[in-house]
């Protein structure tokens, strides 16, 4: 159901409580999608979120002729997906212009049939999101480019290993790299590789399917080409950055909120860059399982840097605090004592959402594209916000739920690109929010 005419309206000012589970992980999902095209076997993955990205990436699946089958009706979950024959090498433009995440079939499709069309591709108006770095990586493999005002023509009769230098820690560039790779001749090194848990577990979902693959979890990655790959099973883990925005919820709220399945390991440095906010989420058992629990007794009081200076919270690669949770955590900020510089590195848009939070209250200094400055701790008034893109929309939603008065949110097709069911789930928490038509 096409949710571009739908907004939430949101009556904010109520605590979160409750136990919550983060869905599975939207930007592992992708990837491991696409890397089905390498083999005519089937993959099935579990823990799979229903969300409208992973539904757009399905569409793309079956317009290139990839079987996708749910062996159990009752649960959008769990899917089987197969390249029973090779794919088509042309990705349907008007659905890519949709999903930025298509990207992820370059190299699958390059190393099965040899040749690949990617049209421009589509997803968060966050700024320019080069694709240099995926086209450099599967150059050096062995591949031909031609340019289209409509896109890229990538050939190659045969792909062989090399020593590759990425020009940057490009997640998606490293993913379609190691896939190409995976049927590339000899061995390939991958240096300046991404290391994010996403990309970690496509490599292990590799290895399932019989590549051959080192250093998973570094930045130089080593790839033994093989002539094959096979079927596997693989679940997705959860989705870190959910916890993160879940994290936020609970803490800006005032709730008792308990977070299951958290991926504790992964969580490492949201929570030290929460803790400088004067937010704890402690690891507690609740009934036998291990969960990060976010009570209510939050001093919310923004620690200083040595000598007293302004802290700062950059976004970096990781292991670094991921740039997807700046907007969550510039949201997080507006509710907390004291001030913080807030530096987003990489995408030189995605800090203009900060005017609907200044609509809302927010004392906020948008310094340039890249760095804000948020002074706290402010009340927040309902408004009409919009979203341009995932991550803002979540924040704006944090923003909602700590609201006094009543928020309408327009432009929600983006949550849901990236949270399955999120105005259920708030419900279930103690929100009080609606979907209703435009």
């Amino acid at each position: 159901m096409s949710t571009d005419r739908q907004i939430f309206r949101v009556r904010g000012g109520r605590p979160l409580n409750g136990v919550v589970r983060p869905q599975g992980n939207k930007n592992e999902a992708l990837p491991v999608l696409a890397a089905a095209c390498l083999t005519d076997e089937a993959l099935t993955f579990e823990n799979l979120p229903d969300i409208e990205d992973v539904r757009q990436m399905l569409e793309i699946l079956k317009a290139i002729g990839v079987e996708v089958r749910y062996p159990d009706p009752s649960r959008t979950d769990l899917v089987e997906v197969q390249a029973r024959t090779a794919p088509a090498s042309d990705i349907p433009g008007s659905l890519s212009a949709l999903l930025r995440g298509s990207v992820t079939l370059a190299g699958p499709l390059l190393a099965r049939t040899g040749r690949v069309f990617l049209p421009r591709p589509g997803g968060d108006r966050i700024g320019r999101r080069r694709l240099d770095t995926h086209i450099l990586a599967l150059q050096a493999l062995g591949a031909k480019i031609k340019i289209f005002p409509d896109g890229y023509e990538l050939t190659a009769d045969r792909l062989v290993g090399a020593d590759i230098l990425l020009d940057e820690a490009s997640v998606t560039g490293t993913e379609n790299a190691v896939c190409a790779a995976a049927f590339a001749e000899g061995e390939t090194i991958i240096r300046h590789a991404a290391c994010e848990p996403h990309v970690q577990n496509l490599c292990h979902l590799l290895v399932k399917m019989g590549a051959q693959i080192d250093g998973i979890g570094s930045n130089i990655l080593r790839v033994r080409g093989v002539g094959s790959l096979h079927g596997a099973t693989h679940r997705i883990g959860p989705d870190y950055l959910e916890v993160g925005s879940f994290l936020a919820l609970g803490a800006v709220t005032g709730g008792d909120l308990w977070i299951e399945d958290p991926d504790i390991e992964n969580m490492r440095m949201i929570r030290l860059v929460f803790s400088r906010l004067g937010i704890e989420a402690r690891e507690e058992l609740k009934d036998g399982q291990t969960c990060l629990h976010v009570p209510p007794d939050q001093s919310r009081e923004i620690l200083m840097d040595l000598g007293g200076a302004i802290p700062h919270i950059d976004s970096a690669p990781w292991p670094g605090f991921p740039a997807d949770m700046t907007s969550v955590a510039l949201v997080t900020a507006t509710q907390c004592k004291g001030t913080v510089l807030l530096h987003e590195k990489l995408f030189e848009s995605r800090l203009f959402f900060t005017d609907r939070l200044i609509s809302m209250g927010a004392r906020i200094v948008l310094c340039d594209p890249h760095r804000a400055i948020i002074m706290g701790p402010t009340p927040l008034f309902g408004a009409v916000v919009s979203s341009p893109d995932i991550r803002a929309g979540m924040a704006m939603l944090i923003a909602a739920l700590c609201a006094q008065g009543e928020s309408v949110i327009q432009n929600i097709n983006q949550i849901d690109r990236g949270f399955s069911n999120i105005d259920g789930r708030l419900i279930a928490l103690g929100a009080d929010i609606r979907r209703e038509e435009a």
